[in-house]
């Protein structure tokens, strides 16, 4: 358990991670998309909807205003850092099938019974989930295949999640894939596998401009 929990710990960290070098700025070249990686668009819509789970569900956890604003403050640049775990985890399904890992079903149920019974319940996994990494409860299975396939990835590899190998196994799935962000929500890192920032600095977070909050 305590080897899921590191692993979920750096995957979902990872979606925030801001690298240092720059690579293959987006372009106009897809209208509409927040990303496109291979051959799949990211749409702007998708990742709006996306983001309005999380709200919605922080929302639902914490009906207080006071503490519903101290939520928001704490995940102000969720837009981007939803985006970005939204492209690893495609760049992650293809190095695993390049690999030949594959994650059932039951190996998901498997995982989740177990964290529920370290949890405390379905409830308290779910919510743990929700504060902790910023997953909504109805995205908390597909977050635990994208662990399951990260391990039995470095597992495949010889070697553990946050591991160099590990990483290089990523970054040429993303140099295979091509992965072109939307500049307004900035670049993609192929080396590092992680999305950083772009423009000056006082240019605003698209979550507060873009994207409708649920109520």
């Amino acid at each position: 358990m305590h080897r899921r929990r590191r692993t979920a710990l750096l995957l979902t960290a990872a979606i925030a991670a801001a690298a240092p070098l720059l690579t293959a700025c987006g372009n106009d070249a897809h209208p509409g998309a927040a990303a496109v990686v291979g051959d799949q668009r990211i749409t702007v819509s998708q990742l709006e909807d996306r983001v309005s789970e999380v709200r919605a569900a922080q929302r639902a956890a914490v009906p207080d205003e006071a503490q519903y604003a101290q939520a928001i403050a704490r995940t102000g640049s969720l837009t981007r850092d939803t985006l970005h775990g939204m492209v690893l985890d495609r760049v992650l399904q293809h190095a695993a099938r390049d690999a030949g890992v594959t994650v059932t079903p039951r190996e998901i149920q498997q995982m989740r019974s177990g964290l529920e019974e370290q949890a405390g319940g379905a409830e308290a996994l779910e919510a743990a989930w929700l504060q902790q990494y910023g997953v909504p409860p109805q995205r908390l299975d597909e977050n635990l295949r994208l662990q399951l396939e990260a391990q039995k990835l470095a597992q495949r590899l010889g070697t553990e999640t946050g591991r160099p190998e590990f990483w290089a196994a990523l970054s040429e799935a993303g140099k295979d894939l091509g992965v072109d962000l939307n500049p307004r929500y900035g670049t993609w890192d192929v080396e590092k596998s992680s999305r950083v920032d772009a423009g000056p600095p006082w240019l605003r977070d698209v979550t507060s401009e873009g994207v409708q909050q649920p109520m």
